[in-house]
């Protein structure tokens, strides 16, 4: 009777267990979201405002540019064969206030903290990246959301999460952050996800 009543306990303990474990449904929230990152000449005023001038100006080509994009991985090749006028955007955005630094553009996988924003955090984890280097790259950086589009200040995370494809387990975990079974969810992404990395 001890025995039965040892195994059945461990039954339940490991169904909990699983009950948390990232399925692929959860684990590719990674794979459908594309982050943006642009980091500063220097941590002078002055460089941090330029940084926040080319970021507002790639954001606005890179939302047409990818406005039609059906996911992340057709974000990701339209993005891919756009990094030379990208490039080319930021340099001209440079111009426009009279500066001449070296711009960097490249698409790329990079770690990225956990990330809270107004109405969703991301889970830790590598994520694919556009990276914007601007002059000697040793500011300040600034992150967002490049897909789905939630850079601009006017996007709607859930709307923007249902078009891009997010089922409704993946939303709730990106937007239910405050409840402790997501929270959960989340440690246990970013183990998983570091543990693949490593």
């Amino acid at each position: 009777m001890k025995g039965l009543t040892i195994f059945t306990s461990l039954v339940l303990i490991v169904c909990a267990l699983c009950s948390f474990l990232p399925i692929g449904d959860e684990a590719e929230i990674y794979d459908n979201t594309i982050r943006l990152h642009v980091i500063a000449n220097s941590d002078t005023e002055h460089d941090q405002s330029v940084k926040l001038y080319v970021r507002d100006a790639v954001l606005e080509k890179i939302a047409c540019l990818t406005k039609d994009a059906q996911s992340a991985e057709e974000a990701e090749s339209i993005i891919n064969g756009s990094l030379g006028y990208i490039r080319d955007e930021a340099k001209a955005a440079l111009a426009a206030i009279g500066e001449d630094i070296d711009v960097n553009v490249t698409l790329t996988e990079e770690y990225y903290p956990t990330r809270e924003y107004e109405s969703f955090r991301l889970p830790a984890g590598e994520y694919t990246s556009l990276r914007i280097l601007l002059g000697e790259a040793e500011g300040q950086n600034w992150w967002c959301v490049l897909y789905p589009e939630l850079c601009t200040s006017g996007a709607k995370t859930g709307e923007a999460l249902v078009k891009t494809g997010f089922s409704k387990d993946q939303i709730e975990i990106l937007t239910g952050g405050d409840k402790p079974q997501y929270r959960l969810k989340f440690k246990i992404l970013e183990f998983f996800r570091q543990d693949i990395v490593e």
